[in-house]
């Protein structure tokens, strides 16, 4: 595989999950769209049901533009409702989801400091799902193992 044929992608998602959340409100407070809610009980693409109810905001960028500028981005929109995310943090569960996709399984990604300040501020933990791609994945220990 030859380095073109590598993608990375990355997306910093906000999501407000609990019991019986208040779906209009929290869209008109930020004054954001979300691009995805459900009730609790609600049945998933996956045919499983779902266990709380959820508003979910996905910035809106290009998967490719980095992780750093998905953050900044959603930090702006979201930095002048700090006081009313973390009230609702008093009932309800607020995270920010981060994802990594690539299909190479040797690189990496870098945060800046000024890109984590959305994480002290909502005193909410930076975690970030990491997803290699199988078949480069194989590769990878395959390479291993021969050596």
């Amino acid at each position: 595989m030859t380095t073109e044929s590598y993608f990375f992608n990355y997306s910093a998602t906000i999501r407000i999950s609990g019991e019986t959340i208040n779906f209009e409100e929290i869209s008109n407070t930020l004054q954001i769209t979300p691009n995805h809610t459900h009730r609790k009980g609600d049945k998933s693409p996956l045919g499983t049901f779902y266990d709380s109810d959820m508003w979910l905001y996905d910035v809106e960028l290009p998967r490719e533009v980095d992780l750093d500028q998905q953050l900044k981005v959603l930090w702006t929109k979201l930095e002048p409702y700090k006081d009313f995310l973390l009230t609702l943090k008093k009932n309800l569960k607020v995270d920010i989801f981060c994802s990594y996709r690539s299909n190479s399984s040797t690189a990496g990604f870098s945060v800046t400091y000024s890109a984590l300040q959305i994480f002290r501020e909502l005193q909410v933990d930076f975690d970030v799902s990491v997803i290699v791609s199988a078949d480069e994945l194989h590769k990878a220990i395959r390479y291993v193992l021969d050596k």
